[in-house]
């Protein structure tokens, strides 16, 4: 009878333990998977980027959603945008190290994108200093907090461990050249153009343009915390400029047309909603009504687009009034 009592038992302890298996890999307490070490994808000589994940925020991409990379010189290396987290950070300059042992100098931050500020303190924590347009870091101090909380919630605090807000340890507030790893780059600002702060950065050797908020590829650009005339502006700037390809904030690089791609898109919106707001339609029918087919099968098409609508529409509408 005890050897019956026994077996029943055990029986029931490995019933338990195949239950608290298959439980904990089904339930939400389990870390996240992180992605693997991003490869570099090599632009030209010395000149490499980071593509981003296509597609929203979740926690399969873990928020890698934006574009990043460096620049080898001489006698070190210049990053470009620091990643969502301070993990994607550390992935980064593992990354680096791949392909480099020379130093990285300086982490230049190009806008207040959730995506490209929060790996910094990876950077900071090596004595790496990391600098930004001093409008970038106002705007960042003023929202970002919110920006952090809200990846916590979408990511959970294992993914976001060690993230933190930072200031920056270099604020500039004009164009300027770096001659900090032995091959001048340019940092390139046009004032308020695709947001407040928003830089590009320039390597005349390959002229290869890391374009950051200014120009996305194949996903639509986001019109949010833009001046859309200063933001034609700085695209006429640079599409002047003798580039040989662009490393654009989100979407794979591509050749110097994409300037014009990004002013097209930006017009025909503007053409649209002054369409609509001629004809009288509601704002609750704009986002309906705001169909531009040509661009329909870029990221993120279904979600920024119909917000960019909604803006755009307002801003007109009130500059009407004005009138």
């Amino acid at each position: 009878m005890l050897a019956d009592v026994g077996n029943a038992l055990s029986k029931t302890r490995v019933l338990l333990a195949l239950l608290i298996v298959a439980w904990t890999a089904g339930c939400g307490s389990v870390p996240p998977r992180l992605p693997a070490i991003p490869e570099p994808l090599q632009v030209a000589d010395g000149v490499y980027m980071f593509q981003g994940a296509k597609g929203e925020v979740d926690t399969e991409n873990l928020g890698r959603t934006g574009n990043g990379g460096f620049i080898v010189g001489e006698s070190g290396v210049v990053a470009i945008d620091t990643g969502t987290s301070r993990q994607h950070g550390e992935d980064l300059l593992a990354a680096i190290a791949r392909v480099t042992d020379k130093p990285v100098r300086l982490a230049l931050i190009t806008h207040t994108r959730q995506e490209f500020l929060f790996g910094a303190g990876a950077f900071r924590a090596r004595g790496i200093p990391v600098s930004m347009h001093r409008r970038a870091a106002n705007l960042m101090t003023s929202r970002c907090e919110n920006c952090l909380k809200t990846l916590r919630r979408q990511l959970g605090e294992a993914a976001m461990s060690g993230t933190a807000m930072f200031k920056p340890d270099i604020e500039f507030e004009a164009s300027h050249a770096i001659d900090a790893i032995g091959r001048p780059l340019e940092v390139l600002y046009f004032g308020h153009s695709s947001g407040p702060g928003d830089i590009a950065v320039l390597d005349r050797r390959s002229g290869v343009l890391f374009a950051g908020g200014l120009i996305d590829n194949q996903r639509i650009p986001d019109v949010q915390d833009s001046d859309r005339p200063g933001w034609h502006k700085a695209l006429d700037t640079l599409g002047r400029l003798p580039l040989v390809a662009i490393v654009p904030g989100h979407g794979p690089a591509g050749p110097a047309s994409l300037v014009a791609s990004v002013d097209r898109y930006l017009t025909e919106l503007e053409q649209r909603m002054a369409e609509l707001l001629q004809a009288g339609v509601a704002l609750s029918e704009i986002a309906e009504a705001a169909a531009l087919p040509a661009f329909a099968h870029w990221d993120r098409y279904d979600s920024i687009h119909p917000r960019n609508a909604s803006i755009v529409f307002l801003q007109l509408e009130r500059e009407s009034m004005f009138k």
